[in-house]
């Protein structure tokens, strides 16, 4: 059994022993990660807005009867250029082709019965010259001339008139251009009572395209003659560009929105009625912005990470910062707030930092220049 005496002894040794172990050494500093930035810088960015657009050409007709009648003949097809005054479609003319024969019959008629007259006050005329016949037989005479020659100038005017009506019935190109749908068919019969009235078909003019763009009433103070227009296809790709030339001085009442209008070159291959997204191009103006690499999107907010002055002033540290970004324009984004020019924001490994994580800044390299080709 050990004494008392022992046991201190032992336990004292045993803490002189454990007193004499050094501490471990601190853990080093984490290695500061290499990244590519970028300094923010202004740079020049249009301010653009974009509203869906109608192409329409300068000169559309739509066709439509003016008599009754059955279609007898279609002489195009959707599609066809035709010139001004081409026969498009013939209406049945039989009935008004009767009508004209009998007023002419009618016109000759009365034209018999005006010469009849004209010689007969040719001769009352010398026989009351002559005193054979009295004044009034002379005005009978004289009166009924003059009837038979109202008579007969009024069949003639009909008789123009139901002329001009037969040309009703073969209906003509109003001026050059293409041919749209036909959705009436030979046979069917068509008439101008028709509440709406039957269109037989339309024709457009497509040299003569211009974009209709309706701009809300809060821009009316900006949209001028002369700004820039790109129209774009539903994918975003460039169609043309154009400039407004006509910006209407009314605001419209249903859309609160003012018309403007863009011409469109003949060269492209728009058609009269197409949809397209035009961009109008207000100003441009000299703001801060960033490459669209350095965005990250983090539960619908943009972030960019920057590289700050680490706490302690050792180094650098990125920073997570929030920025309100505008429309993309190329590779950049237009900075509405959120960074300043000359903060730099980071543009590699960006999937690899967090808060505070220690980075060591490097400048973009240069792109190599080509080789030249050998000698």
């Amino acid at each position: 059994m050990k004494s008392p005496q022992l046991l201190f002894t032992l336990t004292l040794a045993a803490a002189l022993v454990s007193g004499c172990k050094q501490a471990p050494p601190a853990a080093p500093p984490p290695q500061a990660m290499p990244v590519m930035v970028a300094a923010v810088a202004d740079s020049a960015v249009p301010l653009t807005d974009t509203y869906v657009s109608t192409i329409k050409s300068r000169r559309s007709a739509s066709l439509s009867p003016q008599v009754d009648g059955n279609i007898t003949r279609i002489f195009v097809k959707s599609g066809d250029l035709v010139k001004a005054g081409q026969i498009l479609m013939q209406i049945d003319p039989l009935k008004q082709v009767a009508t004209v024969l009998s007023q002419q019959g009618t016109e000759q008629q009365q034209h018999a019965v005006y010469q009849y007259n004209q010689a007969d006050v040719a001769r009352e005329k010398a026989l009351y010259d002559a005193g054979i016949i009295s004044k009034q037989a002379y005005d009978q005479a004289v009166q009924s001339f003059n009837n038979s020659k109202g008579a007969f100038d009024s069949a003639s005017a009909l008789t123009n008139t139901q002329k001009e009506q037969l040309a009703y019935y073969k209906i003509r190109a109003p001026f050059d251009g293409t041919v749209g749908d036909i959705p009436v068919h030979v046979g069917d019969y068509v008439t101008p009572a028709n509440i709406p009235s039957t269109v037989l078909t339309t024709v457009d003019e497509t040299n003569e395209l211009e974009a209709y763009i309706y701009i809300p009433s809060e821009r009316a103070t900006q949209i001028k003659k002369g700004l820039a227009v790109d129209l774009l296809d539903t994918a975003g790709n460039l169609l043309t560009h154009s400039t407004v030339d006509f910006v209407s001085l009314q605001v419209d009442n249903g859309l609160q929105s003012v018309l403007a209008k863009a011409p469109i070159p003949a060269s492209t291959h728009l058609r009269n009625g197409q949809l397209v997204n035009a961009r109008v191009t207000y100003a441009t103006n000299q703001i801060p912005t960033v490459p669209v690499l350095a965005v990250v999107r983090i539960g619908g907010q943009s972030f960019v990470y920057v590289a700050a002055p680490a706490p302690k002033g050792n180094g650098f540290a990125a920073h997570q910062t929030l920025v309100n970004l505008g429309e993309p324009v190329g590779n950049i984004y237009p900075v509405l707030s959120g960074l300043k020019p000359g903060d730099r924001v980071i543009l590699s490994g960006i999937q690899f930092l967090q808060e505070g994580v220690p980075v060591q800044p490097l400048a973009p390299q240069p792109k190599a220049a080509p080789a030249s080709p050998p000698s």
